[in-house]
């Protein structure tokens, strides 16, 4: 009863949520929209599809760095002045690129939506192409990557990924390296924005007190300041199933064991959910998951190790972590291989598979509790290519698994056991 009630309560919110369109210069936009008027707030995000790191194919770090040009404000008030305007308002701009988008964001009391859309447009046609804010960006992300030197956490990460994808975008640092953002000059910046920033890559997401009507009236006239431009498919990447492992030395008083392999599945797969529960299982869920019980609580060779599923529409792959002692790396490793072969050979147990529900469904209405987290909910399921309200269904299959067809489908995936390690040690 409980679970049928979480599913009713979860159906009711993400139905609130729907989807249309604006057309400006003869481009149909989707809009992704839901009216919340519990508080006088309004949320926007215009999402740039196959514009984040994934495009860094010359210089590593471009789509970061031009993300952080656009937070530098305008060129005619300069980043100061803009950002205390900005403030006196209550409004926040800001944009970030990920590995497949690139976003601008702007949020603000429902009194000031006006007064944001409004710097929003003076932020897109007087972008702070200045000599000066290029400068201070590369100067402040090459410190970053600086420091990240003695991040083995993050060394280890990037070495897994060059590891997985060789030869390709995603083998390299989405940050860049600190010679990559060096070279970066302000062509490459206007180039990129020229290309990625554009009307044939947008969805809009919108919440918040607002209405639709204004909304569709706004955003016609602030997103008329960008070109048409033109979209292009996302490119998947394999991941290379030779099995790869790298050790790299640094004074450390840990050994930082990062391990992935392929996961051949689709982001639009039906039997995502499925790899959602087995993952879950197996490492995602901490303790009590088979990697945590074996790692930690039997052999107590660290104090936490998780492993997931990565699944995007440019790439698919299993990734997981742990740290141990210098002496302990080696039984770690085999712990790890050891582990993921007994899952893929036996399956879950029936009461595995009980408890995992439980804990799914039972948390699932903490997942859509703000507008914020139903909005991404919504616009994943939209750049999936699913049906609005396909989170529910997911919900629904979950709560339906037989032990049977999960197990069968764990060993249907052979390819996790192709385990690749990247270790950082003394």
């Amino acid at each position: 009863m409980k679970i049928f009630l979480t599913l009713l309560i979860i159906g009711q919110i993400l139905m609130a949520a729907k989807t249309e369109t604006i057309e400006i210069k003869g481009v149909k936009i989707p809009l992704i929209y839901e009216e919340d008027n519990r508080l006088p707030l309004v949320s926007t995000q215009i999402v740039f599809t196959n514009s984040g790191s994934i495009t860094d194919i010359q210089k590593a770090g471009l789509a970061k760095v031009s993300a952080k040009i656009l937070n530098e404000g305008t060129k005619t008030e300069g980043s100061n002045a803009f950002a205390e305007a900005l403030e006196s308002k209550a409004i926040s701009i800001s944009a970030h690129s990920g590995t497949e988008t690139f976003v601008l964001e702007v949020s603000s009391l429902k009194d000031e939506y006006a007064n944001s859309m409004n710097c929003l447009e003076t932020l897109l046609k007087d972008p702070n192409y200045s000599a000066k804010a290029l400068e201070k960006i590369k100067t402040m992300t090459v410190g970053g990557l600086s420091r990240k030197e003695n991040d083995f956490d993050y060394i280890a990460g990037n070495e897994l990924k060059s590891l997985l994808f060789t030869g390709s975008v995603l083998a390299q640092p989405s940050s860049g390296t600190k010679e990559s953002v060096e070279s970066i000059n302000m062509t490459d910046v206007k180039k990129f924005t020229a290309e990625h920033i554009v009307l044939s890559r947008a969805i809009v997401v919108v919440g918040g007190d607002i209405d639709i009507k204004l909304v569709k009236k706004t955003l016609t006239e602030v997103l008329s300041t960008l070109e048409v431009g033109k979209s292009e498919p996302l490119v998947q990447i394999k991941v290379d199933k030779k099995i790869k492992n790298s050790v790299l030395k640094r004074e450390t008083e840990q050994a930082y064991v990062y391990f992935g392999s392929p996961y051949d599945i689709s982001i639009d797969s039906s039997e995502f959910y499925k790899a959602r529960v087995a993952m879950f299982i197996l490492g995602t869920g901490g303790f009590g998951s088979r990697l945590m019980e074996e790692v930690r609580v039997k052999r107590g060779l660290a104090y936490s190790a998780y492993a997931r599923v990565n699944v995007t529409k440019s790439s698919s792959y299993m990734s997981g972590y742990l740290q141990t002692k210098l002496e302990s790396m080696e039984e770690a490793k085999a712990t790890v291989k050891e582990v993921i072969a007994t899952f893929v050979k036996k399956g879950v147990t029936k009461d595995e598979l009980e408890q995992t529900k439980k804990f799914i469904l039972g948390s699932e209405p903490l997942r859509v509790e703000t507008m914020s987290q139903r909005l991404s909910r919504t616009f994943q399921e939209y750049y999936k290519g699913f049906e609005l309200g396909s989170s529910e269904l997911e919900l629904e299959q979950i709560q339906n698994l037989k032990l049977k067809d999960l197990n069968k489908y764990i060993k249907e995936h052979k390819e996790i056991l192709d385990i690749s390690f990247a270790i950082v040690t003394k």
